[in-house]
């Protein structure tokens, strides 16, 4: 396949200097014009501009690495869709994830220290801009299929709760305390959210209708497998597969741009996770054990550089993305600080405390107000008149109260939960 891969991609190289030459010597171009004769523009709906441009993307395909997915081979979305002349459908996906309002909330919402006054300290849509570089930077050497990989980067946390992991699990508590058939996790609710929620207050019933291979990356990306350092595609995962997903981190992505995703997730956080800890006076990068730090570096940016230059070199050519035993081991052992020395720490506690109280008693109001919304609506509290428009939408189509309050809340900025709280709660 190397060799194949090898000699493919010098035949390539052959033509697309070709492609691009600006001597006057005929090429593809030139003579594909030829043949057909002038055309009228109409901007480039036209028969000369998509096979063109349909050409041009066919040839960057084939020139990726013979592991990378092509977009050509794809399953599809669940609502089929004229394709795009200029975009990739991956492309078309980034554009509908970073218009969408779920994407434009990460801003305010949590990553691990809640409602900072520190303007450095890490939010939502920082960490998923730092995946999004980390993991196209391996893909770029690895030469896979980046539109894939950035589709599912900057999706992968559209579904994340207020108040960050903390926020989520007492969300699972509460929803679980109403209806014990439910489970939250954020990666399934990213894909919910993807699938079913998006744009329903513009009337759109089927969310932001994504490909297949990047609602598997959202939903697959489970960031919180600490012992896992080499990856391998599901490739045989079909459509119906998503929805049967019970846990997240027992799925593999299907594709290795998924996978590249999963792992630049834990890269992407336990460096900066520790930046954040120092500013809140918790734990510094000297604190780390010495032979964690003589193995991946002192601060953030060594730690990123040499965890992405270990999976390159041990990925390269293979159908894995992978880190060598010393490397992964390390980073497994740094994760496992994080865990004892930050998310545990007095201080987190603490913080946690306060999440559970806020989203406990903003769940209990909202199953009161929606169980009855004539007397909700006659509050005159705007959010429980709020909640009940929103339940509107979802009742007639069979949700359940507590299905429908936990999208809501899970919807939530931590600032825009923290104002309903003060609202219901505050006399």
């Amino acid at each position: 396949i190397a060799v194949k891969y090898n000699e493919r991609s010098v035949e390539l190289s052959t033509r697309l200097s070709l492609v691009n030459s600006t001597t006057p010597e005929p090429n593809f171009f030139s003579e594909y014009e030829r043949q057909i004769g002038p055309t009228k523009t109409d901007y480039i709906d036209n028969p000369r501009d998509r096979e063109l441009l349909t050409m041009l993307r066919d040839e960057r395909e084939n020139n990726l690495s013979p592991y990378a997915f092509k977009s050509k081979s794809g399953q599809g979305r669940l609502t089929e869709e004229e394709p795009c002349i200029i975009r990739s459908p991956y492309e078309r996906d980034t554009g509908r994830i970073i218009y969408s309002q779920a994407f434009r909330r990460l801003r305010h919402k949590t990553q691990v220290f809640f409602n900072p006054k520190n303007d450095h300290i890490c939010s939502r849509i920082e960490h998923v801009i730092y995946v999004n570089y980390i993991a196209t930077t391996i893909a770029r050497a690895l030469n896979l299929n980046i539109d894939l990989v950035q589709a599912i980067s900057l999706g992968h946390d559209i579904g994340h709760a207020p108040f960050g992991h903390s926020g989520e699990r007492a969300l699972n508590e509460c929803a679980k305390k109403y209806d014990s058939s439910l489970v939250f996790h954020h990666e399934m609710q990213s894909l919910r959210v993807a699938d079913y929620l998006a744009g329903r207050n513009k009337g759109y019933k089927s969310g932001l209708n994504l490909t297949f291979e990047v609602r598997d990356g959202i939903v697959s990306h489970c960031g919180e497998t600490y012992s896992e350092y080499r990856l391998t595609p599901c490739r045989d995962k079909k459509m119906e597969d998503l929805i049967l997903l019970v846990r997240p981190a027992d799925s593999m992505p299907a594709t290795l741009e998924g996978c590249v995703v999963r792992i630049a997730d834990k890269i992407a956080y336990v460096g900066r996770d520790i930046e954040d800890a120092a500013r809140a006076g918790i734990l510094e990068f000297e604190d780390i054990p010495p032979a964690i730090r003589s193995r991946l570096g002192q601060n953030n940016s060594q730690i990123i550089n040499t965890l992405v230059a270990d999976i390159v070199h041990h990925s390269l050519n293979k159908d894995e993305i992978c880190l060598s035993d010393e490397a992964g081991e390390a980073m497994q052992e740094l994760l496992k600080e994080n865990v004892e020395r930050i998310y545990r720490s007095d201080k987190i506690k603490r913080y946690e405390q306060r999440v559970s109280n806020t989203v406990e008693a903003l769940f209990d109001a909202l199953m009161a107000a929606i169980a009855d919304p004539e007397k909700a609506e006659r509050s005159g509290n705007s959010v429980f008149n709020e909640l009940v428009d929103f339940a509107k939408i979802f009742k007639n189509e069979g949700q359940g109260d507590a299905r429908i309050v936990m999208d809501y809340i899970a919807g939530m900025t931590d600032s825009f939960a923290t104002r309903c709280y003060e609202k219901i709660y505050w006399v």
